[in-house]
């Protein structure tokens, strides 16, 4: 049974091309182009009723039910457990996983965004301090992120969901004017990430 992925060419729709390609699901892309507003469409909030990308449909959900997922997050989790991949079944694995996940969801990635919204006001004023507020807070999470990858190959040490959400973001450092030379750690592990053929798979699939 084919997953349908909804989604666009974002970080949040890249997290969930990489993470089915690196699971070797099947899936199909159905693009929600939100530069047209087409994630207001009525068929498309039935599935996602916060009008954001990405949102799955799995037809052979629990039991043989079909489900619809959106959040990315969410998303993974679900993805994880129909897997039983890359989220491990033990609580004292799960932690890190959810810990690292929740990190991205709530800090790396609202935070970058701020920084690719500010990149566009015109104002100079405005521009000038929510690049300054936004990207000291980026660069502060890269910090952490590098810091957690000194001790471990992969944030929640073997390579889990956390990684594919958190490379999602980093995929954009150059948009958030970061230099990963800045953050050998980040660097490492984004280098080796890129190296798999499931996320590079994940990162060329069109979603547009």
């Amino acid at each position: 049974m084919t997953i349908e992925l909804h989604s666009w060419n974002t970080p949040n729709g890249r997290k969930i091309s990489v993470a089915l390609e690196e699971m070797g699901l099947p899936y199909t892309v159905h693009p929600v182009d939100i530069t047209k507003g087409q994630q207001h469409a009525p068929a498309f909030l039935k599935i996602s009723p916060n009008n954001r990308i990405p949102a799955i449909v799995d037809p052979d959900g629990p039991a043989g039910v079909p489900i619809s997922v959106f959040e990315s997050g969410a998303i993974l989790l679900y993805l994880g457990e129909k897997t039983g991949r890359f989220l491990p079944a033990d609580l004292a694995g799960r932690v890190p996983v959810l810990e690292w996940l929740m990190w991205q969801m709530a800090g790396f990635g609202p935070m970058p965004g701020q920084v690719h919204h500010f990149l566009t006001v015109e104002n100079e004023a405005d521009r000038r301090y929510g690049l300054e507020r936004y990207s000291k807070e980026t660069r502060r999470l890269y910090g952490v992120l590098d810091r957690r990858l000194a001790q471990v190959e992969f944030v929640a040490g073997p390579l889990s969901m956390a990684d594919f959400a958190i490379l999602g973001w980093a995929w954009r450092h150059e948009r958030h004017r970061v230099d990963l030379a800045d953050f050998p750690q980040v660097k490492r592990w984004y280098e080796a990430l890129l190296a798999r053929p499931g996320v590079q798979r994940g990162l060329a699939v069109k979603l547009d």
